[in-house]
Order: C-alpha cells, then sequence, then structure tokens
C-alpha cells in the first residue's frame, strides 16, 4: 500500500515556499538543519504506511466494541502507535533537554498530516494526546507536569478533552459537571459528559481527562468554569497507575466516519469516588481550553486538508488508469478507449480538487509556520504580528478545509463513477472521515460568528488590518509578473469586496443590531477564507514562476494552474457572499420559524 500523499508537494510548501530552513538560525532549532527536517518526514512516511495505512480500512469495518466492561479495538492500532511513540512523534515539538525533537511546529505539523492521511481515526490519539499535554505544560504546577508529561510523551498515558454535555454542547455556559473540594486539595468530579473521542480504551496505561466542570459556588455562564485533571486510574507519586478513580464509560457512540476512534459517553462520580486536580485557577477553565481547543482547532483544518488531499491522489492515479469512452470529437467508433483523465470534465474535477486540497494543506501549513513566528521571531513587533495573524486566521483553518477539502472528497467519488460509492475503493470513507470536520471542534457555524463577531472586531480591526496588508504585499509582488497580474488585479477586487462586507457588520454591530449583523458570519467566513486561500494560491504561484528548476516544470506548471482555476472559478463567489453580508441581508432574521 502506497501512501496517499504528494511528498513533492510537501517539499515545495515547506522548503520552496514558507523557507522552513531558515528558522535553523534561531536558537530554538539551532540543532536542526533542513536534512533534519527532512528525515523527520521520511520517519513520518514510513511509519504512517508501515503502521496506519494498513488498518485504515479494517478499523473503518470493525469498530470499536465493548466487551465483558473492556473497550476493544483493532489490535494493529496499538501497534502504530505504539510505533509513533517509540520514534519520538509525542514530543516532537519539547525542546531535546526534556527529550523531544525540538522540532518547529511546522515540520512537526506537515509530520502529523502524514498520520493523518494514513489513517485519521488512529491518528485521533496523538492528536489529542500531544494538545492535552501542551495544555498542562502550559498551565498545569510544577507537580502536575512532573507527574504527567514525561508519561504522556513517551505514550504511556494519553488524554483526552472533555467538555460536551447531553444539554450542553457549543454552549459551555451550560455546563453542570460539578466539583466540590475533597479537604486534601482534590476535587471530587460529578457529572455526564458525550461526544469524548479517545475517552475509554486499553491503548495506554491511563487516560488523562481534561474535564471543564464547575467548582461549588461558582458563578453561572463561563466565567464559573474550572478546568480539572481527571485520570482514569489514580496514580502514584511516581505516576504509576493505581486504582480506578470513578470513570464509569456509560457507552459508545457509532459515528458515520473515523469509526476507529472511541467516541464515548463518560460517567464521572457515580460513586463519589471520582477526583480531579484543579488546572491553574478557579474560573479560568474555558480559557486555559481555548488554548487546547486552539491547536486542535487547527489540528481539525489538517486533517480534513489531508482527506481530501488522499481523495485527489486516489481520484488521480483511478482518472489515470481508467479507460472510458473516447474524445467528443471522435468520428471512429472503433478507435481504441481513452484514460478518463483526457475528457474534460473529470479535469475540471481533478483540478478542483487539487485547488482545494492543496490550496487547504497550504493554509494549515501556513497558519503552523505563525506559530513558529509567534514563539521564536527575533522581533518583538514581529511576535505580536504573527499571533494576530494567527488569532484571525484560526476559524478560516479549520473552517474553510472542512468545508470545501470535504467537497474535493465529494468529486473525488465522482471521478470514480459507480465504483466510488462503493467499498472496494477507499474515496467513500474519506468522504466519511471528512464529513464529521465541518462539526469537530465547534461548527463552522460557530468559527463564522467568532470571526465576524469577534476577530475582525478586535483590537478596533488590527487583525484584520494585518491580514489585509499581507494580502497586498501579495498582490503588489504578483503585479509585476505578466502571467500573473490579472489574479493580482482580482484579489485586489476581492479584497474590496471584504472592506464593504466588514463595514456593514461594524456598523451593525455598532448599533446594537447584533443578531443581524451575525446572520450572515456564514458568508462572511465563506467570502473571507476564499480571498484568504486566493491569496497563498497566488503567493505559491509566484514562488513556483521564480523557480528555475527545469526538473521540476511539469510540477511548477500544475502550481499555476490550480491557481489559475480558483481565481476564475472560485474567487468570483466572493462577490456574492460579500452581498449578502454588506446588504445585512435579513432573510433568516425575519423568518418565522412555524414558517419552516
Amino acid at each position: 500500500m502506497t501512501l496517499p500523499v504528494s511528498r513533492r508537494d510537501l517539499d515545495f510548501l515547506l522548503f520552496e515556499w514558507l523557507g522552513v530552513g531558515a528558522l535553523t538560525q534561531r536558537p530554538a532549532f539551532a540543532d536542526h538543519g533542513p536534512e533534519t527536517f527532512a528525515a523527520a518526514l521520511d520517519t513520518a512516511w514510513a511509519i504512517a504506511e508501515r503502521e496506519f495505512l494498513p488498518h485504515n480500512r479494517k478499523a473503518d469495518l470493525e469498530e470499536p466494541r465493548l466487551e465483558n466492561g473492556r473497550v476493544i479495538v483493532v489490535p494493529e492500532a496499538k501497534a502504530a502507535l505504539d510505533a509513533f511513540a517509540a520514534a519520538g512523534f509525542l514530543a516532537m515539538e519539547t525542546p531535546l533537554d526534556a527529550g523531544g525533537m525540538a522540532l518547529p511546529h511546522v515540520v512537526a505539523q506537515a509530520c502529523f498530516g502524514l498520520f493523518d492521511a494514513a489513517n485519521i481515526a488512529t491518528a485521533s490519539y496523538p492528536l489529542l494526546t500531544i494538545a492535552a499535554a501542551n495544555l498542562i505544560d502550559t498551565f498545569g504546577s510544577s507537580d502536575q507536569k512532573r507527574r504527567w508529561l514525561p508519561a504522556m510523551r513517551s505514550g504511556r498515558v494519553f488524554g483526552t478533552m472533555v467538555l460536551t454535555e447531553p444539554h450542553a454542547g457549543s454552549s459551555l455556559g451550560d455546563v453542570r459537571t460539578t466539583a466540590t473540594p475533597a479537604g486534601d486539595g482534590r476535587y471530587r468530579v460529578r457529572g455526564a459528559k458525550i461526544f469524548i473521542s479517545g475517552g475509554d480504551h486499553e491503548l495506554a496505561d491511563n487516560i488523562v481527562h481534561l474535564v471543564l466542570c464547575r467548582i461549588a459556588g461558582a458563578p453561572p455562564g463561563v466565567k464559573g468554569l474550572s478546568l480539572m485533571l481527571v485520570p482514569k486510574r489514580l496514580v502514584g507519586d511516581d505516576g504509576s497507575p493505581g486504582a480506578a478513580n470513578d470513570v464509569a464509560l456509560a457507552g459508545l457512540i457509532h459515528k458515520m466516519g473515523w469509526r476507529g476512534t472511541t467516541s464515548t459517553m463518560l460517567s464521572f462520580g457515580e460513586n463519589d469516588t471520582c477526583f480531579g486536580e484543579l488546572i491553574g485557577e478557579p474560573g479560568r477553565g474555558l480559557a486555559q481550553m481555548f488554548h487546547m481547543m486552539n491547536e486542535a482547532r487547527i489540528g481539525v483544518g489538517l486533517g480534513a486538508a489531508m482527506l481530501g488531499h488522499a481523495g485527489y491522489r486516489h481520484a488521480l492515479a483511478y482518472a489515470k488508469a481508467r479507460p472510458q469512452g473516447r474524445p467528443v470529437d471522435a468520428k471512429d467508433p472503433a478507435a481504441p478507449q481513452v484514460a478518463i483523465v483526457e475528457h474534460a470534465d473529470v479535469r475540471r474535477m481533478l483540478l478542483a480538487q487539487k485547488a482545494y486540497a492543496e490550496g487547504g494543506l497550504a493554509l494549515c501549513l501556513y497558519a503552523a509556520r505563525l506559530v513558529d513566528e509567534a514563539r521564536t521571531a527575533p522581533d518583538g513587533a514581529a511576535r505580536a504580528a504573527a499571533r494576530r495573524l494567527l488569532d484571525i486566521l484560526t476559524p478560516i483553518v479549520k473552517a474553510w478545509p472542512a468545508e470545501w477539502c470535504l467537497e474535493a472528497n465529494k468529486l473525488a467519488i465522482q471521478v470514480h463513477g459507480g465504483y466510488g460509492y462503493t467499498r472496494e475503493y477507499p474515496v467513500e470513507q474519506l468522504y466519511r472521515d471528512n464529513r464529521l470536520n465541518p462539526i469537530h471542534e465547534g461548527t463552522n457555524g460557530i468559527q463564522a460568528i467568532d470571526l465576524l463577531g469577534r476577530k475582525v472586531m478586535m483590537e478596533d480591526g488590527a487583525l484584520l488590518a494585518e491580514l489585509v496588508g499581507r494580502i497586498r504585499a501579495t498582490i503588489d509582488a504578483a503585479a509585476s509578473v505578466a502571467s500573473l497580474s490579472e489574479f493580482a488585479g482580482a484579489l485586489d477586487a476581492s479584497l474590496a469586496d471584504v472592506g464593504r462586507a466588514t463595514a456593514a457588520a461594524r456598523g451593525a454591530l455598532a448599533a446594537g443590531e447584533v443578531r443581524l449583523a451575525l446572520a450572515n458570519a456564514a458568508p462572511y467566513l465563506d467570502l473571507l477564507g476564499h480571498v484568504v486561500v486566493a491569496w497563498l494560491w497566488l503567493d505559491q504561484a509566484i514562488t513556483a514562476f521564480r523557480s528555475a528548476s527545469a526538473a521540476d516544470a511539469v510540477f511548477h506548471a500544475g502550481k499555476r494552474a490550480a491557481c489559475a482555476w480558483f481565481f476564475r472559478w472560485e474567487l468570483p463567489k466572493v462577490a456574492h457572499w460579500a452581498n449578502l453580508v454588506a446588504t445585512l441581508d435579513p432573510t433568516t432574521v425575519e423568518l418565522d420559524p412555524g414558517s419552516l
């Protein structure tokens, strides 16, 4: 089995476009060079292809099941995760003196994307564990870090994010799970949680649940939320697992995709013997959890992009090998059939997939590069600018690939024709897996409200201004390239659409028309997302244009073709979305629910 990823595309994005080699000049990455980054990718590729990819289909067909109180998953999953941990990938960004690889975030994300493409269900366990460990590292006490981080970064303990309750999904202010002081510095946790990915299994010695809850007597709403570290099993001072901690599996949930990931309903404290430790200060739970959620949102976007990328690679291979029909202008019915890639409509679908999937991956890796800038740029102003840009891009990074790389998966099925709907080909599973991502880590609608209602308005528009400034710099650079000047003008016009839509929403918010302003947040997310991806495609096209390598001429021509397709077929949609937002279209606000 071959990993359905273009390594050439990854190398282009990392080394030619994003220039990750320059990061080795910074103290945090001084022990690395471009060759060690490439070696990390080689190792990730080998493990993903050898350990993760072969059981992707099996894990989909043989979902986790409950037997005699134990959750059973396919045995290949543990072998894959053990290999992942043994290679050090749970500590990719951990400093060398703490036993990690000290990789830049952008390189770590590129490595992790290979596991997403191979088997996103099994990859979800380390995704959550890495994010949970990072949260503990940021907000935990020195004792919590000592007891938990080495075990999590070695794979002996996995982590989860525990937010949702049966009555409270995105409305986290309605969380009812409680924590009562136990008198010894710990808390007794009690409540029910649902849709907890990785919530129970035997893939590791223990599981750390990061539980959003309300300390007894805390005020209502989000200001009363705290974060508790609740292990599945209690641990000794040395971190060794001990007795069960009254965390009960109430049931398994069976989703249409990611079937290899345990999705659980958990009950905490049925016997009043579930103990948790407060992370940080009381009442800061949601702010702390957002640290993990934002990391997970970027992870969701990356996973969506890689699923779209995998579908595209399968469809491309199929289209080149599948003979069907003859050219539309062929006159001889006895002439041999041609591969379907020769048909214009199939090329249209393939080019659309390429533009969505490679555009989505570029978006995710660009955001990951911003994380490195925010952490390690030598200039304080550069670090602040990177943080502003990352803040406004995060909802787009989560939502745009989840929407449009899912569209790529749909087109991959269409390219396969009738075979695309069968289980004998992988594209139907890729579609089902990716269909979860518009809901994961906050629905796309929630991301839209966050973008328009918060991020665009923050700091009196400074975040959006930072983004617009970056886009204009690319427009100026492209304007001097004859073959790209058309696209530079189109992107400049779309920026004007963004400006008028934003001004209208800002005015409505200032006038107190919050419901009207945010009713059209979804098209605002679409329009700004498309503008951002168009910008990144144009920036890549500039890099491809400047390359003088004859050996890569075909590859770079493909980049320029995808850029042209996106500008001519996709960017024109921005004007319509902008009109909906700029005119404060009241259709949904005025609608009587009874008329639905």
